[in-house]
């Protein structure tokens, strides 16, 4: 790509996570339909492919609760692919079971993977494989920061059965120098094993980058503000966090009530000691910077707010109810990051408690906000910022996002326990939505699109969900629980010509296909 992307300029994309794709393995990889999806975006004139953090999943399988912030999910490895490098045989890939096309079952996913994992492998220890030998080692030496902490702690994980690292031993637990030699030693084949899925990880992933910045594409990535308890990053560095003597927080975050959830969010993430991190330069959230920008041409930082000001609850609470606001690093941090890695292509999440600081922080260095379009119609000043017409140019307008249903389901919602709406604040909502739109509703996902597109914000991105046309049934997520999310799968040739054209004709219509330079 011989022009750098950037956010300022008048484009459109699409949201969709990798797991989510097609394919014959139980779920999305880095293979053959990670590039299809790539030529269809081409194809429809998009710019712009947005997805979630890409990290190695633990129990809730949220890749917003991943264990490291550095890592990819090995399970994103393509088997194809290590088909085509030598390191399987085709043979070894039957038999395949047979995965559900519409949902992924991590577990059964991870029962047919990892042992074919594990055999790649050992061919890759077993053959004389040069180049790829000689990437690996300049790989671990590049990475060597994060990579070495985090394939010991998934070798432990693996030795301790699974269990969060706050149940392991004690001398383990707490990271004395001299245990941890003896241990590194004692499992050097898990560890490098470990090295090398993260080798290959990022091996395929920096293909499929490549693959689509030639074609003019743009990768959107994801940084989760929090981290997950039982992760590498919160093992390896608990000086980092507000932890006890065991290991566990003693307060952590979430959100108070909102128009997601009644009772408030309790994301359970452990809280930064932020004058610790200061002290220190910021130094593991460069470092965190740094390798997702290697991935990404474009980063959304999830919770916004979360660096002026955050929830913190107790850990003994039952409900995010019991907290209070605390003051985040603010400029400081974003001061040091870009005086460290120079500008960077950054969206700032300011969904939730919007303050003026929050507002004065997000416009102090210039990132974009977000505009919900269903977050548009409630009616009262709180939805004025989401309606379009309200809009400034430097935003990213979405019909909905990873936490919304998708159109189709917010439209045809009749109220549910789940829901944080009644039946009336539904029927008023929706038939404010068909004015302003001036539609009867037959195809509110594209009528939200068109409006998307349409609007002058900057970046316009559509969940593929919305593109297809499909109901509550593939919703991403349901935020405030903690299981049965992050499944949903796109049907092979689900988007189909017509649809592609379609949405072509609307990215040409609104100018959102970038002029040549």
């Amino acid at each position: 790509m011989t022009e750098k992307l950037t956010l300022n300029q008048r484009a459109s994309g699409v949201l969709l996570h990798p797991t989510s794709l097609p394919g014959p393995h139980g779920i999305g990889d880095l293979g053959a339909e990670a590039f299809r999806f790539a030529d269809l975006l081409q194809a429809a004139g998009q710019t712009w492919w947005q997805m979630f953090p890409l990290g190695p999943l633990g129990i809730s399988h949220s890749p917003y609760q991943t264990l490291s912030a550095f890592a990819g999910n090995p399970l994103l490895i393509s088997l194809d692919r290590f088909c085509e490098a030598g390191l399987l045989r085709r043979e070894d890939l039957n038999p395949v079971p047979r995965f559900n096309s519409s949902c992924v079952d991590y577990a059964a996913v991870f029962n047919y993977k990892e042992p074919l994992l594990r055999k790649a492998f050992e061919t890759f220890k077993k053959k004389k494989m040069g180049s790829r030998r000689s990437g690996y080692d300049a790989f671990c030496n590049h990475h060597a920061s994060w990579l070495s902490d985090y394939a010991l702690f998934c070798a432990l994980k693996e030795q301790y059965g699974g269990l969060p690292w706050t149940k392991w031993p004690p001398e383990v637990r707490l990271g004395k120098s001299s245990t941890l030699a003896h241990v590194q030693e004692e499992l050097k084949d898990h560890v490098h094993y470990y090295q090398f899925l993260q080798f290959e990880f990022f091996q395929q992933w920096a293909e499929l980058k490549r693959y689509c910045n030639e074609r003019k594409i743009g990768l959107i990535g994801d940084i989760p503000i929090f981290v997950s308890p039982d992760s590498a990053d919160v093992w390896a560095h608990p000086e980092l966090f507000w932890l006890g003597a065991d290991g566990r927080p003693t307060v952590v975050a979430g959100v108070p009530p909102d128009y997601f959830s009644r009772k408030g969010q309790l994301w359970g993430n452990p809280l930064y000691r932020w004058a610790v991190l200061r002290e220190r330069g910021y130094d593991w959230w460069i470092d965190r910077f740094r390798v997702t920008f290697e991935r990404f041409d474009a980063v959304r930082l999830d919770h916004f707010i979360g660096f002026e000001r955050y929830w913190e609850i107790p850990a003994s609470s039952k409900t995010a109810q019991n907290g209070r606001w605390e003051k985040g690093p603010s400029a400081d941090f974003f001061n040091k990051v870009l005086h460290e890695l120079g500008p960077l292509e950054l969206i700032a999440e300011d969904l939730g408690v919007v303050t003026p600081e929050v507002i004065a922080l997000r416009d102090k260095f210039n990132f974009p906000g977000m505009r919900v379009l269903q977050f548009a119609f409630k009616g009262g000043s709180d939805s004025n910022s989401y309606l379009p017409h309200n809009f400034i140019n430097r935003c990213v307008v979405y019909t909905g996002t990873h936490d919304n249903d998708t159109t189709v389901g917010w439209f045809k919602d009749r109220g549910s326990a789940s829901s944080t709406r009644s039946g009336k604040e539904i029927k008023r909502e929706r038939k404010r939505a068909l004015d302003y739109l001036n539609s009867a509703g037959k195809k509110i996902h594209w009528d939200m699109i068109r409006l998307a597109l349409q609007s002058i914000a900057d970046t316009a991105i559509v969940p593929v969900q919305d593109i297809i046309g499909l109901g509550s049934a593939a919703r991403m997520n349901l935020p405030g629980t903690p299981f049965g999310n992050w499944k949903w799968r796109m049907k092979k040739n689900a988007i189909n010509k017509s649809a592609v054209k379609r949405l072509r004709r609307l990215t040409e219509i609104y100018h959102r296909i970038p002029k040549k330079p």
